[in-house]
């Protein structure tokens, strides 16, 4: 019995690290193919625009309307990764693998065009030291999250019903475009992404531990599980950078 015990704890010890390892080998896949593009984008070409403000080629034909203003493209590339993380995480079950990987791509690529306006925005010394403070913090709360004893799942609730608010929040704020508003969702954002980091660790490790899942169930969550570390770490790194970053 004893020698049973051992055999299947190292079991679950090793199906935890090896999920837990495609878990992370997902989220660094998407950081890489949304940072590539952003950067390729927001730092490409530059062609000199109103008020001598020099902007990307690649921005201004397809992201800005002759007139100036945002064209109704880039709205939907900001909006698309919306519909297609609820898609991957609603529809994981009745998808295959391997469509979910092609969405999971899609879904980087697209946010990686959104993102490239930090490179716009603010400058490349503030985009790195901001990057780094958020790896830093995002590592020091998955940490806690999955070495807590503590249940974070009425805490989980609850911010997740505060990252509601402050999306719809952002929404309204596009087209308010007021500063102090933007300030107050970073702020709230940070605790309410860094909470969120706590508990997502929490929940990845008590699916990790499920032997009731079968190899795809586990492979397709484990996706799912980098999806949404990823979707954490991005918007935490958003909000830090509307704080910490100084405008170009």
């Amino acid at each position: 019995m004893e020698n049973y015990v051992d055999q299947h704890t190292g079991y679950s010890k090793t199906v935890t690290r090896d999920f837990f390892k495609n878990v992370y080998s997902y989220m660094f896949a998407a950081l890489a193919i949304s940072g590539t593009i952003a950067y390729m984008v927001g730092t490409g070409e530059q062609v000199l625009f109103e008020n001598g403000k020099s902007l990307p080629i690649f921005f201004v034909k397809y992201f800005l309307t002759p007139a100036g203003g945002i064209s109704p493209l880039f709205y939907v590339v900001a909006f698309a990764p919306i519909g297609l993380g609820l898609l991957i995480q609603s529809a994981y079950r009745r998808l295959s693998l391997a469509v979910l990987m092609i969405l999971f791509i899609a879904y980087s690529a697209l946010m990686g065009l959104s993102l490239s306006t930090v490179f716009i925005v603010y400058a490349m010394p503030s985009i790195v030291s901001t990057f780094f403070v958020t790896a830093g913090a995002f590592a020091g709360m998955a940490i806690l999250g999955y070495t807590t004893k503590t249940d974070l799942t009425k805490f989980g609730s609850l911010l997740y019903m505060v990252f509601i608010g402050i999306f719809i929040a952002g929404i309204v704020n596009i087209f308010m475009k007021s500063d102090m508003m933007g300030f107050i969702i970073a702020v709230i954002g940070v605790f309410v992404f860094t909470g969120l980091t706590a508990y997502y660790m929490q929940t990845l490790k008590k699916v990790s531990q499920d032997d009731s899942l079968s190899e795809l169930d586990r492979s397709k969550l484990s996706l799912i599980g980098g999806l949404q570390l990823y979707i954490l770490f991005v918007n935490l790194f958003l909000s830090l950078l509307r704080i910490l970053g100084n405008r170009d």
